[in-house]
């Protein structure tokens, strides 16, 4: 059985699966303090997971989405992102944005098969916001391509 659920503030972090989509621990801390984390149970164990937080007025942001290794390639990750899309939608958002670093491809895909369109591209802002070099199917992690959708 598949359940999606919100967690309160007082659960435990899955903080091995967010740290799959975002190597940086400070960060993932800090933006979950500011969202809801939303955990995808399958008979009992947690394989997925994504936050959203509210960005500016009428816009949220899926600022980290991510599928236990073992369970990825198999509908699960679609099914987050298109539940962070109901969510914001039923709260209100008219906008909804995500991002993912250049190398990202498959992500990108699953975006945009989802709905989302590119919008701007953040240059340097893995050089900006992370010390330690990133790799992604063999190309470093430099930009940031911005995805959004009217919701």
């Amino acid at each position: 059985m598949i359940e999606l659920i919100r967690l309160s503030e007082r659960e435990e972090l899955p903080l091995k699966l967010l740290l799959l989509a975002d190597p940086s621990e400070k960060l993932v801390l800090e933006y979950t303090q500011r969202g809801q984390c939303f955990i995808l149970e399958k008979s009992g164990r947690i394989i997925g997971v994504y936050v959203l937080i509210p960005t500016r007025p009428e816009t949220a942001e899926i600022v980290n989405v991510a599928v236990d290794e073992a369970f990825q390639g198999k509908g699960y990750g679609k099914a987050l992102v298109l539940h962070a899309v109901e969510t914001a939608r039923n709260a209100g958002f008219r906008t909804i944005e995500i991002g993912t670093g250049n190398s990202g491809v498959s992500q990108m895909a699953l975006y945009q098969k989802c709905g989302f369109r590119m919008t701007s591209i953040d240059r340097n802002f893995f050089l900006r916001h992370y010390d330690e070099p990133i790799f992604e199917n063999g190309i470093r992690v430099i930009d940031m391509v911005r995805m959004s959708m009217d919701l």
